[in-house]
């Protein structure tokens, strides 16, 4: 019996590879290399990385970064900056008994209307009062909507991802509590309004 044989089509064959890059702002560092058959469909793709990967820094390898696709320019697929999270595996270490988390949720808008959503924990060193909490999160709050507001997003992400804006909580913070750790623990971008616009 014999088998009929089609010509076996290269599906990658017609596919070109191009390079994503992170925004200016993250100092246009190339991730990889991603293929296509055509560029439009590159278009609003996600794609996943460590502040590692950006900073050559062991450190933070802890950190996931999310990178959006905007737009393709010649081989290189330009992103914005979409969101970071903790690992699991780093926010398991933080915790430590005999001691309080304190976690807070906000909704910012900076300086040229990019809405966020951020999350932001912090670990003490021993157990605090339910009045401490509170004080702590005022703090948490302030902070983080005053700095969204004076600055534009770019300024804004590099704050959030460097730790910036958290070593600003906690010189405020620890004046309520003794603290081990406070960070941006998770961000998420809500709302580009380059492209409600467009």
């Amino acid at each position: 019996m014999s088998k009929r044989r089609g010509r076996v089509r290269d599906k990658w064959r017609g596919k070109d590879w191009y390079t994503v890059v992170t925004p200016s702002y993250f100092g246009n560092v190339e991730l990889g290399s991603i293929p296509t058959d055509d560029s439009k469909k590159l278009i609003g793709r996600v794609t996943n990385a460590t502040l590692y990967d950006i900073t050559n820094d062991f450190a933070h390898q802890y950190l996931k970064m999310r990178f959006q696709i905007t737009e393709v320019d010649g081989k290189a697929a330009k992103t914005v900056f979409k969101g970071h999270e903790y690992s699991r595996d780093y926010l398991r270490s933080l915790v430590r008994r005999r001691t309080t988390r304190v976690d807070i949720f906000l909704n910012v808008t900076t300086k040229d209307g990019y809405r966020l959503r951020v999350a932001i924990c912090a670990f003490t060193l021993s157990r605090v009062k339910t009045s401490q909490e509170i004080a702590m999160r005022k703090i948490m709050k302030r902070i983080v909507t005053e700095k969204a507001a004076i600055l534009n997003f770019d300024a804004f992400a590099q704050e959030v991802v460097l730790g910036k804006i958290a070593s600003d909580v906690y010189n405020e913070a620890k004046k309520v509590a003794p603290l081990r750790h406070i960070g941006i623990r998770k961000s998420k971008l809500l709302l580009n309004p380059t492209e409600a616009a467009s």
